[in-house]
């Protein structure tokens, strides 16, 4: 009787023992399980690193699945956002406020590297924005293409009633009306800026130039608040990425990013790569211009604070 009862109390441990293990590898299962992100990338240099970090594997090793979804269009990009599609993307401050205005909580984590180049056609003789009055200037609306042009206009003390804007959302499409001569002017992101400029057309000025920088990264609150850790990561990741652009020959890796962003073929010769900077909060004052700009064009009515649109997570 006494060695039965003995056997069954081996038995007993050596389950608990069994379901104790199982329990602890599930959790450690648990703990380890990669989170994904979904990034939205526009066909423009700010998602460069993103794709570079994506194919040298930087987010694996720092332990986040990143989903790259591209668009060509900003508006395609914020309603795939909003619809909980995507988890963040790069943007710019004029969507952020927009996003946050409409009731949906975005936040700025970083700003990006972009620039925004206002070019002259092939076949227009202006050099100077002046000269370009009363012109047709293709923007994409309510943007950071149009805000870009509006802070030139102000520069040159010139208004939007001295040329007429011609609105065309898709960056390729303002691209290719703008090199077959239906446009006089365009404004256009890097590197369709440098494409067209190779192709014949005139640079007369940039978002680089006058010193502003409205292009940023954007998240949804929720996704800030609930993966936070893939965030941080992510950012490790990019860092890497940006180290790695700062140190190779662009030829190395160039034909990658054309096929993988769906970028023209001509990125490949007409582009110079930027300096490009780690990931960092972006400049109170390019918000105030911005939330300025959204206020005095009646499309925020609202005078969001840095503090209400920006979040600390880079520095946590």
């Amino acid at each position: 009787m006494k060695k039965l009862l003995l056997v069954a109390i081996c038995i007993l441990s050596m389950l608990c023992i069994a379901c104790g293990s199982t329990t602890d590898e599930k959790e450690v299962a648990d703990n380890t399980k990669t989170e994904t992100l979904k990034i939205g990338l526009m066909p423009d240099i700010d998602s460069i690193p993103f794709i570079i970090a994506q194919e040298k594997g930087y987010f694996k090793e720092e332990g986040v699945d990143v989903e790259l979804q591209y668009f060509k269009s900003a508006m395609d990009r914020e309603s795939a956002l909003q619809s909980g599609n995507l988890d963040g993307g790069v943007s710019d401050m004029l969507a952020a406020g927009f996003a946050k205005a409409g009731g949906f909580d975005v936040k700025i984590t970083s700003s990006t590297n972009g620039n925004y180049c206002l070019i002259a056609g092939t076949g227009n003789t202006a050099k100077s924005l002046a000269e370009m009055k009363g012109q047709n200037i293709s923007v994409s609306k309510n943007t950071i293409i149009e805000f870009v042009l509006d802070e030139m206009l102000a520069q040159n003390n010139m208004t939007e009633a001295d040329i007429n804007k011609t609105v065309i959302p898709q960056i390729p499409t303002r691209l290719e009306m703008l090199q077959n001569g239906k446009l006089d002017g365009a404004v256009l992101p890097e590197p369709m800026g440098s494409i067209a400029i190779k192709n014949g057309s005139y640079l007369v000025n940039s978002s680089e130039a006058m010193k502003i920088n409205p292009g940023v990264m954007v998240f949804t609150n929720d996704s800030v608040e609930n993966k936070k850790e893939a965030i941080k990561a992510m950012y490790r990741a990019y860092d890497k990425a940006i180290e790695y652009l700062n140190s190779t020959p662009q030829e190395e890796y160039m034909d990658l990013v054309i096929e993988t962003a769906g970028l023209p073929p001509a990125t490949k010769d007409a582009l110079v790569m930027p300096k490009y900077m780690k990931a960092a909060l972006p400049e109170k004052s390019d918000w105030d211009k911005s939330i300025n700009w959204l206020n005095k064009k009646e499309l925020v009515t609202e005078k969001y604070n840095y503090e209400d649109i920006v979040s600390d997570i880079l520095t946590k």
